[in-house]
Parts: C-alpha cells; sequence; structure tokens
C-alpha cells in the first residue's frame, strides 16, 4: 500500500543524469487502473528485465493543471513515494485526492543508493482516469454529522419555490424547466453546489424547494435568493404516505450556515429507483432533518430542523395549479444563492475525510 509525504530524501546525483539509474532499471510500460473510489485506486503495468528495485515513484496530477509535476533533479517532491511490493498496489489517501476529478498518473522505478540518492529509470506513458462519487459508507458518514447539527424540530405547512417573474408568464419560451402549455414546472438536472463527491450532483433531475420557516413567525422568509415570485404548494402535495426521503449532501459556504440536501421522490418512480441505489433513506416520520406525522383522523403534520437550512430536491414535474404564485414582501438577496456554490473543505463540522 502506498502513502504520501515519504520523507526520505529523493535528490538524485549528477550521476544519475548520465544514465547510470536508466540502465539497469525496468521503465514500467501501459499502466492500468483499477478498483477506483472517491479516494483510492489500484495501479499495475508491465516491465521488461529485472533490477535493484526499492521505490515506485508516481506522479498525479490533476488533468485540469496545465504545469507538470514531474520530479526535479536535486528537488525534493511533494507528491507520491512508494516501497517496492507487488503489484497491483494500492494508492490511497484523501488529502491528495478528491471525489469526482481528471487526474493523469505516469510512474518511475528507483533504486535507492547506499549514499541515500536514488537512481530511476525514465517515465512510463500516462494514464487517464476519474475518482468516483462519494461510496455510501461515506455518505453514512456525512449523515451521522448532519444529524448532530439537527437542532430541535419547528412545524411548517408548505414547501416554496422562488423563480423570477418570467419564469410563472404563461408564456415563458427562455425557461426549459416550464411547460408554459400545461403549466407545470419540469425537473432539470441539480447544479454541482455542495460536496464534490455528492453522487446527486449534475445527475439527478429535480425541483428544488425549501420548507425553512421564521422562527417568530412559523411562516417561509420575506427573502430569497433566487428572485421575488414564489410559488408555495401544501406539504402534504408533496410529502404524503407515498413519498421516501433521501439524504444527498451536507456543507457549508464559508458562512455559519449549514445545508442539508434532501431528495423527496414518489415510491417506485425512477427517481426513488436512482436513489435507492445511491443515497442514505430516511424513515420520514422519525428522522431529524424533515419528518412527517399523521394523527388518528389521517391528516398529516410536518416538522423541519431548526438549525439547519433544507434544500429538498422533488425529483417529478409539478402542476401550478396544484400551488398558488405570489410576490414576496422582502427581498431578492442574490448573494445567498447557493448555484454551484463551493463547499468550505476546512470545516470540520461538514467534512468527512475523503476530499471535498
Amino acid at each position: 500500500m502506498m502513502e504520501p509525504g515519504d520523507t526520505e530524501s529523493l535528490q538524485r546525483s549528477d550521476s544519475q543524469e548520465s544514465g547510470r539509474g536508466l540502465k539497469v532499471l525496468p521503465v514500467p510500460r501501459r499502466p492500468v487502473i483499477t478498483n477506483i473510489t472517491c479516494d483510492s485506486f489500484n495501479i499495475s503495468w508491465e516491465m521488461e528485465g529485472g533490477g535493484d528495485i526499492t521505490h515506485y515513484f508516481i506522479d498525479l496530477i490533476k488533468k485540469d493543471e496545465p504545469k507538470e509535476n514531474h520530479f526535479k533533479h536535486k528537488d525534493v517532491p511533494t507528491k507520491l513515494v512508494a516501497r517496492a511490493v507487488p503489484l497491483p498496489m494500492t494508492v490511497r489517501g484523501h488529502w491528495f485526492l478528491s471525489p469526482r476529478t481528471q487526474y493523469t498518473v505516469s510512474v518511475q522505478t528507483a533504486s535507492k543508493q547506499p549514499d541515500g540518492e536514488y537512481s530511476v529509470s525514465i517515465w512510463s506513458e500516462s494514464s487517464h482516469f476519474c475518482t468516483a462519487d462519494y461510496s455510501s459508507v461515506h455518505l453514512k458518514q456525512l449523515l451521522q454529522k448532519a444529524e448532530l447539527m439537527s437542532g430541535r424540530l419547528l412545524p411548517f405547512s408548505v414547501f416554496y419555490r422562488n423563480q423570477t417573474e418570467e419564469y410563472f408568464q404563461p408564456d415563458s419560451p427562455s425557461f426549459r424547466s416550464r411547460d408554459a402549455q400545461c403549466r407545470r414546472m419540469l425537473p432539470s438536472v441539480k447544479d454541482h453546489s455542495g460536496s464534490h463527491g455528492s453522487p446527486i450532483s449534475g445527475k439527478l433531475e429535480g425541483l428544488f424547494f425549501s420548507c425553512n420557516t421564521e422562527f417568530n413567525t412559523g411562516k417561509p422568509p420575506h427573502d430569497s435568493p433566487y428572485g421575488p415570485d414564489r410559488f408555495q404548494i401544501p406539504a402534504e402535495t408533496l410529502f404524503n404516505q407515498n413519498t421516501n426521503v433521501y439524504f444527498g449532501d451536507f456543507y457549508c459556504m464559508y458562512t455559519s450556515y449549514h445545508y442539508v440536501v434532501l431528495v423527496l421522490t414518489p415510491r417506485g418512480s425512477s427517481g426513488d429507483s436512482f436513489c435507492r441505489a445511491r443515497l442514505p433513506e430516511l424513515d420520514p416520520e422519525s428522522n431529524v432533518f424533515l419528518r412527517r406525522g399523521a394523527a388518528a383522523d389521517g391528516s398529516l403534520s410536518f416538522l423541519h430542523a431548526q438549525d439547519l437550512i433544507l434544500e429538498l430536491i422533488y425529483t417529478e414535474a409539478v402542476d401550478l395549479d396544484l400551488g398558488t404564485v405570489a410576490r414576496i414582501a422582502g427581498q431578492q438577496l442574490l448573494g445567498q444563492s447557493t448555484l454551484n456554490a463551493k463547499k468550505d473543505p476546512s470545516c470540520k463540522l461538514c467534512n468527512i475525510s475523503v476530499g471535498r
């Protein structure tokens, strides 16, 4: 197993430059990447010939970084150094691998000399790969962190969705997420806000809703970062006995506010199948974020976490006739939008030990 941060000197002498290492060490050929996760991968390659190989040098570069990181003469590299082990070798380390990121990788074989320096082969060809999304194990770790911050539960009765005035007009050809003729709001692909490894970003289709209320009034806030016109719909229309709830993400944006992303999806729908394969499912009646209760007469009541901002994604189209549209009394606070917002990678409250 390979870990970064080897403290041994990797300096090479001038005699290496004249070809000492190149003559005796086999050159890695055609590196192959397998078993890719969000923070690890296996690597193997072909080699001809022998030689006293003691180490492998791994040059790992983010694909969008134009500057190469190949080890330079007399430099002490900060990338990856591995003692020679049987192949395939596992490369693991959350402090240098990020989820869902393109990388190129190349390899050198090396032999440590008595003077502490290294003979090396030439570099192999480059191989390209992309790390994976968070696994179910990682998402459960993120969920546990979010549960610690949920706080008390407050009652609410409506979901709401703010947009610009043009979005709700009968004829809105500039909005692909609206079916003007049928008066429906259509699902669109979730943006890339939040955790870099969340499996719903850029993949899950849905409609964004909010449910948080003001503490003193119990009603939706007067302001919104998403537009001055607000669509409101009774909570039971979207969150009824036929609705499943999934945990999607937990993040902050360099502020004290923390966001939890939940997915609401009708049982048995395509959105439900997508989430069931990727996300932790929550009990609608007992989870600490968004709760539904039923009275003896069959009426439903609803609660939301006070200390978190909930971002809700409903995976189906919603008919505008099921709710009402009105202008909000407050302001449109554009600076508070979470559209494609980057997660704070240094926050100890909402980061796990895997990438960002």
